[in-house]
């Protein structure tokens, strides 16, 4: 039986496919880094994909994701008469089940070990010593934030950071920087996507707050990366007191 041909819009995704339906991958975007050496056409942007090279590669499914992804792009895809499996992430839990959803929409029908290990992780992540109050930008200029419904905020949560606009009526919302300062989080979550933050540049709009930097792709990725998450995570929140 032929591999099941799949273009992935979502770079999770791709990263999941790529390790548990060796060969499947026809297409990605230009924003899936991992696995490293991933020698497929690249087809564009999450935002921006480029529909006729998706067309012309002639998928037997297109997996996408309603954040990242577009509805105009997924429905002229969709007009295309392609199948597009579309997920929603919201929390760990909506994470595991659209990964089984995926991986066997994509023909794999063994469970991976990887998808029993990050449910192994999760499932007794790293006990923080206290509870910590957080704000979570992910841009700036203007400055965003978490708000709700975000995986990564559940994320958070599980291991003991509470982020202060969880109930925001809006899930990224913009906040002015006088206003996160004055919210008085114990900490600042800087993750490096999807704005970049470093040492140099986002830990000096909050003087005297502890900020902790975090790879971004064990906050907002949900693949393989999740089995390493806690641990990852839990290191570089505890380093922010230190």
């Amino acid at each position: 039986m032929s591999p099941v041909r799949v273009v992935s819009l979502v770079p999770s995704l791709t990263e999941a496919v790529a390790l548990s339906a060796p060969g499947s991958l026809a297409g990605v975007t230009d924003w899936c880094t991992h696995p490293a050496g991933l020698d497929v056409v690249r087809v564009g942007g999450t935002k921006n994909p480029k529909t006729d090279r998706i067309v012309a590669l002639a998928p037997d499914l297109v997996i996408a994701n309603e954040e990242e992804n577009r509805e105009p792009d997924l429905a002229a895809l969709r007009a295309a008469g392609l199948d597009v499996l579309v997920t929603e992430v919201r929390t760990l839990s909506q994470a595991f089940g659209e990964l089984d959803r995926v991986l066997t929409a994509c023909g794999v029908t063994a469970r991976p070990r990887w998808l029993d290990e990050a449910e192994a992780a999760w499932a007794a992540p790293p006990a923080p010593a206290e509870r910590r109050t957080a704000v979570v930008p992910v841009w700036r200029r203007p400055w965003t934030v978490l708000g709700r419904d975000t995986f990564a905020g559940d994320l958070l949560s599980r291991l003991g950071v509470d982020h202060l606009y969880a109930s925001h009526p809006e899930r990224y919302p913009r906040i002015p920087l006088d206003a996160l300062r004055a919210a008085g989080p114990d900490l600042v979550v800087l993750p490096d996507e999807p704005y970049r933050f470093t040492a140099d540049d986002g830990p000096e709009a909050f003087p005297g707050l502890p900020c902790a930097l975090v790879d971004g792709r064990y906050l907002t990725w949900y693949g393989p990366s999740l089995a390493g998450a806690p641990t990852v995570l839990g290191r570089a929140l505890r380093a922010a007191f230190r």
